[in-house]
């Protein structure tokens, strides 16, 4: 604190930055004057052609028919299960009477529920 007490002697505490009288007044103006003058820029107008109107408007019909294919031929690979010709599958079939169905569910030792489970599972794969 010594060195500052006698640094506040030497200097005082008045502000030592001042400004010349009037210069914020007079400052915007000087600041214009020395500016360069702005050249204007004329932009010369071209005629819009009937092409450069239409070519969104064509483009964007253009996308909502290739939208429009992709979609019908995507949807038309798939074939219902209604379509499917059963002639053409001929899945085998064996006729088993009713005694040989009866011994068989005997001997797997099956309760009704459990049979169930089992052929409701069966169906769906």
């Amino acid at each position: 604190m010594k060195e500052e007490d006698i640094l506040l002697k030497k200097l005082g505490k008045e502000d030592s930055f001042k400004v010349p009288d009037g210069y914020f007044e007079n400052l915007t103006s000087e600041v214009m004057n020395k500016l360069p003058e702005k050249e204007k820029v004329v932009f010369k107008e071209e005629p819009v052609s009937t092409w450069t109107r239409l070519k969104p408007l064509l483009y964007m019909a253009a996308m909502f028919v290739g939208a429009a294919l992709i979609i019908r031929v995507a949807s038309s690979d798939r074939k219902s299960v209604a379509d499917i010709d059963v002639a053409a599958t001929e899945i085998e079939t064996e006729v088993v009477s009713d005694e040989m169905i009866d011994m068989a569910l005997d001997r797997a030792m099956l309760d009704d529920y459990s049979l169930y489970v089992y052929l409701s599972d069966a169906s769906v794969e």
